[in-house]
This record gives structure tokens, sequence and C-alpha cells, in this order.
């Protein structure tokens, strides 16, 4: 008679337990490394490297106007982690070109600061929001998380937009550079603080733009700046949501990686076929996903499901939930989806290791 569910310790693999707790070990230190990273990068202290090593913690400290003994210590964890390395006779600290371009360099497009910026100060002010939804199944808004994510969610995917968008993806898409330098009309839905607004009205002068979110401080921060950037007089900007936006025969349509968010998918694509001109487009930049789970079980993957547990999903919820697609849904879904909307042509134009390009068209 069996009294108890314990695996007997003679069926474990030591080989995979091994495994599984390097896994944990490299999982503890990876999330005292987002703390560690963040505070690296509010002190200055990968960007000091990266202009003026190598240096020792002293030189390091006297260049950022910190402390000596705090700075030596958070440089072996760096030099632990493989985020700075470490010469042993000289005992100083560098950037090698990978971790400048990782750490230190905001114009490259493997920049990956903003992933920690603000993350644990987000995770902890919602974390028992999301306990909570888990067990009712009730959503959390994008509205309703820590001000710091929304900066930071700009920060972390502008590289990636900044380097592919204008040179790659939109001319990927049949036609629609010509439109566009032509002068087309182009909305963009969920546009955050309008970085891809801005990228696209700076890439393409003779059109007009239209960034829509529903969330009002977003849409505050991509006027100012759309001022800033010098496009304001070709750029507007609309408190309104995926299904209600205003406007019709636009050319272009885009939404970046904010479709699996939404509460009905379905209805968005109805939306956005209804106001789009008869030869439009719509362009989704999604995160990279295969259509099976098991062929996302990656460190892409793992980031993304991540992402998706805490933000994602339970803002999908929120909005009604139907479906709630996931960060992960997979381009054969996303097929499905934008099928039942309205729209009959769907192809993949173009693809990074981080974003499916997808180009949907009546």
């Amino acid at each position: 008679m069996t009294t108890g569910t314990r695996t007997p310790a003679e069926s474990i693999d030591e080989e995979k337990l091994d495994e599984l707790v390097g896994t944990t070990v490299n999982d503890l230190g990876g999330a005292v490394q987002a703390a560690l990273a963040e505070i690296g990068d509010r002190l200055g202290l990968y960007r000091a490297i990266a202009d003026a090593g190598p240096l020792t913690s002293v030189e390091l400290a006297e260049r950022t106007d910190t402390a000596e003994r705090y700075v030596r210590e958070w440089l072996r964890a760096q030099a632990a982690g493989g985020y700075v390395t470490y010469d042993p006779e000289t005992e100083r600290y560098s950037l090698s070109p990978e971790q400048r371009a990782v750490l230190a360099d905001e114009d490259s497009p493997a920049f990956m600061l903003g992933g920690f910026q603000g993350m644990n100060t987000v995770l902890a002010d919602v974390q028992d929001d999301i306990e909570a939804a888990f067990r009712t199944g009730d959503g959390v808004g994008w509205h309703e998380h820590h001000p710091e994510l929304f900066p930071a969610t700009e920060r972390f995917f502008k590289p990636g937009y900044a380097a592919s968008l204008v040179s790659e993806w939109l001319p990927s898409l049949e036609g629609v550079d010509t439109k566009l330098k032509n002068g087309a009309r182009v909305a963009d839905v969920g546009c955050g603080y309008g970085a891809t607004t801005i990228l696209m009205a700076e890439g393409y002068p003779d059109s007009t733009f239209v960034g829509i979110d529903y969330h009002d401080h977003s849409i505050e921060m991509a006027r100012e700046r759309a001022n800033e950037a010098g496009v304001g007089d070709r750029v507007d900007f609309e408190v309104a949501t995926a299904e209600e936006y205003n406007g019709t025969k636009y050319d272009l349509v885009t939404i970046f990686d904010a479709f699996h968010d939404m509460g009905d998918p379905v209805s968005v694509a109805a939306h956005v076929r209804e106001t789009l001109s008869d030869d439009g487009t719509l362009m989704l930049i999604e995160p990279y996903a295969n259509d099976r789970v098991e062929n996302n079980l990656n460190p892409v993957g793992r980031v993304f499901y991540g992402f998706s547990t805490m933000f994602c999903t339970p803002n999908s919820l929120d909005q009604g939930g139907n479906p709630a697609l996931g960060a992960q849904a997979g381009e054969e879904r996303l097929r499905e989806v934008v099928t039942e909307g309205g729209f009959t042509r769907f192809r993949r134009a173009a693809e990074t290791p981080f974003n499916l390009v997808l180009e949907v068209r009546p």
C-alpha cells in the first residue's frame, strides 16, 4: 500500500539533479544580478568602464564618485557573471566589445539594460496582485503597474526597433516603402511612449503618422518626445483603444509587440481592417515564437513566457481575454486570429532572434 508520493532516493538521476541545482543557482545569481545591473546602470559604472577601462576598483570609484568597497564587490560579482572582464595580473576590469554592446552602448541593437531598468521594483510592486489573480483569474491592466515599467519597456525594445524598423522591416513589406516615401497615412496602434511612431516619422518625412494608446500617461510622453525629435508637425497622438481608434483609409497600420496583450485581438484585427485602405497593410511585430510549446523552451522563450505571465496575459485578461494570446502565441495562432478578423493574406516578411515581422493584408 502506498502511503506517500515522495520519490524514492534511489530513483533520482544524480546527473539530472546536479543539472537542475546548477540551473537554480544560476537563477538565484540572475535574480541578484538584476539589481546589480540596475545599480551599475544608474551609477554609470558600465559606461565609465567602457569609456576609460581597464580600471581598478579604486579608479572606477573615483571616476563615478562612489564608495570603493562597494564598487570592488560589485565588480567581482560582475566578473563572476561574465558581465565584465577581469585581468588578474593587473587587477583591472574592462568591457569586451560584446559586453560594451550589451551593457554600455544604447545605440546597439544588442543593448539589454532596459530589461533590467526598474525590474525589481516593478515586479515587487505587482507580485501580490499577480498572485491574487492566479486564484481569481482576474486581470491586471498595464495602467496598474509601477510607473517605472513604461520607460523601461521603451528602453528595452527601442534599440531593436531603431536598428531594423526603417532599414529592414518596412522595406520587407510589399510596396510599403514606396508608399511611405511618396507620402502615406500611418496609424501606430499601442504606441506607448511613441518610439516607433517617431522612428517612422524620421525615416519617412513625406508621410503623416498618428500614434494610438489607451494609456494617457504614455500618450503625454509620446507628444513630448515627438516635439523634442522635431517631428511634432507630422505626428499626432490619440488616447484610444485598439478597437475604437479614429481614422480611415490608412495606408499602413502597425502594432509593435502589443497585439498579444489585447483583450479581444479578433475585434482589434476587424477594426484595423475597417480603418485600412483597400490596398493597405497591417504590420504586426510580435515576439519571436514557434508554433509548438516545446520549440519555445529556450532562453528567449523563457524570458517572453516570464514577461507574459507577469505583464502580457494579465493585461489581456483585464480587457476580457478572448483569447488571451500571451507573448508566445506563434505565427499560426496569429494567422488564425487575423483571418477571423477579416484579413485574407498573411506572411512572415522578416525576423530577428527576438521578433517576427508579419505582413497582413485584406
